[in-house]
């Protein structure tokens, strides 16, 4: 079994087309390979795909390396991946399957206190993050790369609580897209807009945000 670093954290009707929506990703991730699995939620809101047939090994891999996976056991310099839950001036709190608090000195994302790092780079609650495992737990320098890319490109709106079809869906339907590059999807219910160039990473949050229950964040290079 392997148990997915991202969460399906929403109710009802949502949470069900999430699912569905995350059925059609593994399927899409594992489809080729002589396989069943079986896709469940454990009560801290992970999903658990548990997986069977002769290519198991390949498709448990394939999923690790796609949507990172929950452990109980962390090794020293080892990589791992957790949600971001909250966030103080002493640092962010991952959720990994257990609380990661990752201190403000090591976070490694320029000045400023978290709070202003988390908007600056539009750290949605929920995003997954990639961590490094040690005495004092630290982003990882690929997740740092990531999100100094994110304020050297063309501008984002990350989005959380929606798929990422439900985010294309509402960027089309508030007439902008033709403003936007894709919907990139940064988890589960975690997506990430990417604005054309010439295109205002602040006024498309105000266009699609009164449209998604959702928080919403611009960067803005």
């Amino acid at each position: 079994m392997v148990v997915l670093a991202t969460k399906c954290y929403v109710d009802g009707d949502a949470r069900e087309r999430a699912l569905d929506g995350l059925g059609s990703l593994i399927q899409n991730a594992v489809g080729d390979l002589d396989v069943t699995y079986e896709v469940g939620l454990r009560d801290d809101d992970f999903p658990s795909v548990t997986v069977e047939g002769e290519d198991a090994v390949a498709a448990r891999n394939l999923l690790r390396e796609e949507w990172g996976a929950i452990t109980t056991d962390f090794e020293a310099g080892e990589t791992y991946v957790g949600t971001l839950e909250s966030w103080d001036e002493d640092g962010f709190v991952l959720d990994a399957g257990q609380a990661v608090r990752i201190p403000a000195d090591e976070i490694g994302l320029g000045q400023g206190s978290p709070e202003q790092i988390r908007k600056r780079f539009g750290l949605v609650q929920h995003l997954p993050l990639e961590f490094v495992w040690d005495d004092s737990p630290r982003l990882s320098d690929d997740q740092r790369d990531d999100l100094y890319d994110w304020t050297r490109g063309t501008g984002r709106v990350n989005v959380n609580s929606a798929t990422r079809a439900e985010v294309r869906a509402t960027v089309n339907r508030a007439g902008h897209a033709q403003d936007i590059v894709t919907v990139e999807r940064q988890g589960l219910l975690e997506q990430s807009v990417i604005c054309k160039e010439g295109t205002d990473p602040p006024g498309l949050l105000a266009s699609i945000g009164k449209h998604l229950p959702s928080e919403i964040l611009a960067v803005v290079p």
